[in-house]
């Protein structure tokens, strides 16, 4: 599949969907800092890395995709499973992408300025999410 963007899907997303990923990432971000203040950072960390809105924009994904076929006059079950699990997909390279950040700034942060070290775990994350994208486009 080639990257793509397509600016006129957001037309088919309603306000009411928006507010729903942001109670849904402001209410995990509220309780990472919750846990974070009883258990410490290291714990509070695990868990603001949890995934704020995929849930509730996975679920949109799949949603748009089937109303579109069923629109087109087809079923759209299994296209909407399909497309949600090409998002998906997407969301677990980033993720590795975002271990490499997460692993560069854990160390870097100590011995280094900040600005430097956020460069290059930001570099970190853009050459493994594209280097794990490249080689899933091969497989």
């Amino acid at each position: 599949m080639r990257l793509k963007l397509k600016f006129d899907s957001l037309k088919e997303t309603k306000p009411h969907e928006y507010v729903s990923r942001f109670i849904f990432g402001g209410a995990v971000t509220v309780a990472a800092g919750l846990i974070s203040e009883h258990y410490g950072p290291v714990v509070g960390g695990l868990f603001l890395a949890f995934p704020g809105i995929f849930p509730a924009s996975i679920s949109l994904v799949e949603k748009h995709k089937q109303l579109r076929e069923q629109n087109e006059g087809k079923d759209g079950v299994l296209a909407g499973r399909a497309e949600a699990s090409v998002e998906a997909t997407g969301a677990s390279i980033g993720a590795i992408g975002l271990i490499g950040f997460a692993t560069v700034l854990s160390r870097g942060v100590p011995a280094h300025r900040l600005l430097p070290t956020i460069i290059a775990a930001f570099t970190a994350w853009t050459v493994l999410s594209l280097s794990f994208w490249w080689i899933r486009e091969r497989i």
